[in-house]
């Protein structure tokens, strides 16, 4: 059994916390549901840096058209911090969990949130997406998604990349020249 403690260390002797618990990682914080952006204005009151990807989403009311912003992953708020630090995000009410195995929560890859944090901004049309494993591998070789790997799908003649994140199982497509593709050989 592992036991991970979050203690500041004594300084006469001369132990240092654990390193999982003092290194900062990627989390995504489960929420609860349309409160995404409250999370998020929270985690800035607190000072924790987060990740919220947005896209516009038109909607027609009856009597006019609105353009919402909408998350990108609905439910979910990514933070980065160490463990040790985890609870100035899970006090935040609207905040369910971190996404984790076991207990413990588990750490995003840091290239994916990279990616996403680079290449979403506003640059590419970006929307969510069922969660896809199959299909045609590609890597993307040039523009904000570079190196970023996904699956190809073609929808009305236009070339679309499904990035998946594996650890909270969704998906978002995003409009891509072909000429900035590249297949992965298995």
């Amino acid at each position: 059994m592992t036991l991970l403690m979050a203690v500041e260390p004594n300084l006469s002797d001369g132990l240092a916390p654990p390193k999982p618990c003092a290194e900062q990682h990627w989390y995504a914080a489960y929420t609860c549901a349309n409160h995404e952006k409250q999370v998020a204005a929270q985690l800035d009151a607190r000072a924790v840096e987060h990740l919220l990807p947005l896209y516009a989403s038109a909607r027609r009311w009856k009597d006019r058209r609105v353009r919402l912003d909408l998350p990108l992953f609905p439910g979910y708020v990514f933070v980065r911090l160490a463990l040790r630090d985890r609870l100035r995000v899970l006090q935040i009410p609207s905040v369910v969990r971190l996404v984790g195995f076991g207990g413990l929560p588990a750490a995003l890859p840091d290239d994916q949130v990279a990616v996403l944090r680079e290449g979403l901004d506003g640059q590419l049309r970006a929307e969510p997406h069922p969660f896809l494993t199959a299909g045609r591998r590609v890597r993307v070789v040039r523009g904000p998604l570079a190196s970023a790997q996904g699956i190809l799908i073609r929808t009305k003649g236009v070339f679309r990349v499904v990035l998946s994140l594996d650890l909270i199982m969704r998906s978002v497509a995003v409009e891509l020249d072909a000429a900035d593709l590249e297949p992965l050989v298995s």
